[in-house]
């Protein structure tokens, strides 16, 4: 009897559970996908929170012409220009610069910031939230490393802008060899590898960046150039030797059109019309082309030399060296007997003073008071790499040689075809 009724209950149980009429109904809940949006920024400001409207500073335009327009007062301005002078000279502000105003999105639309670009990289914000305040601010600038090679057919600048190359990079390429390679001797054939950084700010290029590594062959001889920090005193520029890329002396004193006369034991003389040493080289120049100091040092003579005209005289702190420029047509500023000059320093502007046929330069140098060759001398690096310093750095660009050298030196089309 206990367990037929036990039977019966267990029955009824499952029977219950099973039963439609009392299964809990499921509730339909409708999800509705979350929209998230992309957030903009401009100058660390979202887009979203603002009006924004914007303009570029035209001729003869200051903050004091920009800024009432956008309600702010004369004397926001002017304390604007005393307070953060230091952060932010608003007199610097300048024509064809381009700025931006930050509104609220209310029906006031009050101004909360004005932004100006200084430059590609930096921007100045003027803050007239709760306080006045102003603050220099920089975009984030992205380094792209690149490459490029080139066959000379006419001169290093055409075969750099005809690669699609920047002036810029042409520049800096320059300034390496401006001690070792006189680039009015380059010939045809000659040709340059480089290895160097792009500057992009919000995907524009904005400029060149370190030249990290250059392979020039000039007349068949391999010039390489690596940038490398050599210790604590800074980056520096070496050969694939280890030598200094700065050198005692510049390759030359001035930019000229031609060599007029070279060094020579026996020159028949222009003016006296007999032969004589001419332990110097010429170089032609139109009068006033700027001549500098080719070597740092302490000038000790300036001022009237008979047959050389006006001449400076130097005595360089690098070795017994001594260096003169003759013919000039004046002196460069403080240029006196005594005064310190630096390497590249204007020391005087080219003429046809004293025993000269035409403008020009005679430049001469002397080792330990003998007169030497300026074109064929082998001037010392400053400071070149020794002992541990230099089996580091030979180990540090040995796969960057590597990867120089894999570059293609490109003759393009339109040279070839102005070669031919």
């Amino acid at each position: 009897m206990k367990n037929t009724l036990f039977l019966l209950s267990l029955f009824i149980l499952i029977g219950c559970s099973e039963s439609e009429t009392e299964k809990p109904k499921a509730e339909v809940v409708e999800i509705t996908p979350e929209v998230i949006r992309d957030t903009v920024f401009m100058y660390g400001l979202d887009v979203e929170e603002f009006f924004i409207d914007s303009g570029v500073v035209q001729p003869n335009q200051g903050l004091t012409h920009i800024l009432p327009n956008y309600g702010i007062s004369q004397t926001a301005i002017f304390k604007l220009a005393d307070d953060f002078d230091s952060i932010f000279d608003v007199r610097k502000i300048k024509p064809n610069h381009p700025y931006y105003v930050f509104c609220s999105k209310d029906s006031n639309k009050r101004t909360k910031r004005f932004i100006y670009e200084k430059n590609a990289i930096e921007y100045v914000v003027f803050n007239f939230e709760d306080t006045l305040n102003v603050f220099v601010g920089k975009k984030d600038v992205e380094i792209r490393a690149e490459s490029a090679g080139g066959v000379i057919t006419s001169s290093l600048w055409n075969a750099f802008i005809d690669n699609d190359l920047s002036p810029a990079l042409v520049m800096e390429f320059s300034k390496l060899f401006a001690w070792s390679i006189d680039f009015f001797g380059i010939q045809k054939g000659d040709y340059f590898k480089v290895m160097y950084e792009t500057k992009y700010v919000e995907g524009e290029n904005i400029g060149v960046g370190n030249v990290n590594a250059v392979l020039f062959n000039h007349m068949g001889k391999d010039h390489y150039v690596f940038y490398y920090e050599a210790d604590s005193s800074g980056l520096g520029y070496y050969t694939e030797k280890g030598e200094s890329m700065k050198r005692a002396l510049l390759s030359a004193p001035l930019e000229y059109s031609r060599i007029s006369s070279k060094f020579s034991h026996k020159r028949f003389h222009p003016v006296h019309k007999y032969y004589r040493p001419h332990h110097g080289v010429d170089y032609a120049a139109p009068i006033g082309t700027e001549v500098v100091a080719t070597g740092t040092g302490k000038v000790i003579y300036a001022g009237w030399a008979g047959d050389a005209g006006r001449l400076v005289k130097i005595k360089h702190t690098t070795g017994d060296m001594v260096t003169k420029y003759m013919h000039l047509s004046k002196f460069g500023p403080g240029i006196t007997k005594g005064a310190s000059v630096m390497q590249g320093q204007k020391i005087g502007e080219v003429g046809s003073t004293g025993a000269s046929t035409g403008p020009h330069l005679d430049y001469r140098i002397f080792i330990h008071g003998k007169a030497v060759d300026p074109l064929k001398i082998d001037i010392p690096s400053s400071d070149p790499l020794e002992d541990s310093s230099l089996v580091e750095y030979l180990e540090y660009i040995a796969p960057v040689r590597l990867e120089l050298d894999g570059i293609e030196a490109k003759k393009i089309p339109a040279q070839q075809v102005d070669q031919e």
